[in-house]
């Protein structure tokens, strides 16, 4: 009886030494999978030298996938360096060419000409700029979609912004007699000023050009979480079955191939809104304008 009693003692005594054992050994697995853990968010992750045991074998596995992580992330990062260097190379090299070709055309203008050699030289003048508004757009596209061009947002006023917009399409709404009606506003939201400039800028560029009848109106409007610019003009509008593709890469309606444009600045302009974790919606009706809405956080 003494003796059952002992070997039970001991059974017992065992079991937990090999329970607390076997906790250990786990909780040091954990340990080093969560070291593992940190040193892959770091971006310095190493694989180092693991036993053939059945936890360490996970840990060998685990090792290995963020291994293999690693190896694609800086795969991801070279290729993002040489995509930057491509795009600053084509800025480089197609900069020259296209202020060449605008001042020689704009010397010929100057000189001596016909009706015809004017009208020769103000078309190659023309399509230079158009030229040249391509290549920006896409030099521009191509930074935002591979992560390479950096927003800096930060809490401050709308209406200096908003000013500076109207003022600078003031001069082709005018030359279609066209009037921007900006409503001031004191409010405040969280955006990168020189980008979110540009963004509310291509939204009204469309909308003077699209307006030929009536005039643009600015206004903003006050959310718990976001604050609202819309964009509002009288022009020939947007069927509903279009609104969703208005904002693609070169998508042109089949009803506006005489008006201007190659189509990346609604695009560009939602890229940029979006990056700053606001967006865009689209109010329209053919025939009586449309009103585009830009939420950005407050």
């Amino acid at each position: 009886m003494i003796s059952i009693t002992i070997v039970a003692f001991i059974v017992g005594i065992t079991g937990v030494i090999v329970s607390l054992f076997e906790r250990l050994y786990t909780k040091r697995i954990m340990n080093s999978i969560e070291k593992m853990l940190k040193s892959a968010m770091k971006g310095n992750f190493s694989e180092n030298y693991f036993d053939e045991t059945l936890l360490s074998k996970l840990e060998t596995e685990f090792a290995q996938y963020l291994n293999s992580s690693e190896l694609s992330a800086r795969a991801v990062m070279k290729e993002r360096d040489k995509i930057k260097t491509m795009i600053s190379d084509i800025s480089h090299q197609t900069k020259t060419p296209i202020a060449n070709l605008l001042l020689y055309s704009e010397l010929l203008e100057e000189s001596e000409l016909n009706c015809e050699q004017r009208s020769y030289a103000a078309e190659i003048h023309d399509q230079s700029e158009k030229l040249r508004f391509l290549i920006d757009s896409l030099v521009k596209l191509s930074r935002m979609e591979n992560g390479i061009l950096t927003l800096s947002p930060q809490k401050q006023s709308i209406n200096d912004m908003l000013i500076e917009v109207c003022r600078n399409a003031e001069n082709k709404a005018s030359q279609k007699g066209l009037a921007i009606t900006l409503k001031q506003s004191d409010s405040e939201a969280v955006f990168d000023r020189k980008w979110t400039t540009e963004a509310i800028a291509n939204i009204l560029d469309n909308a003077v050009k699209y307006t030929d009848i009536g005039g643009i109106t600015v206004s903003c409007r006050k959310f718990e979480m976001f604050l609202c610019i819309d964009i509002t003009d009288t022009g020939i509008g947007i069927g509903q079955e279009e609104q969703t593709k208005v904002f693609g890469r070169f998508y042109r309606s089949a009803g506006v191939s005489e008006y201007e444009g190659v189509g990346l600045g609604l695009h560009i302009a939602r890229e940029i809104i979006s990056a700053q974790k606001g967006y865009i919606s689209i109010s329209s009706e053919v025939g009586k304008g449309s009103s585009f809405s830009v939420f950005l956080p407050t």
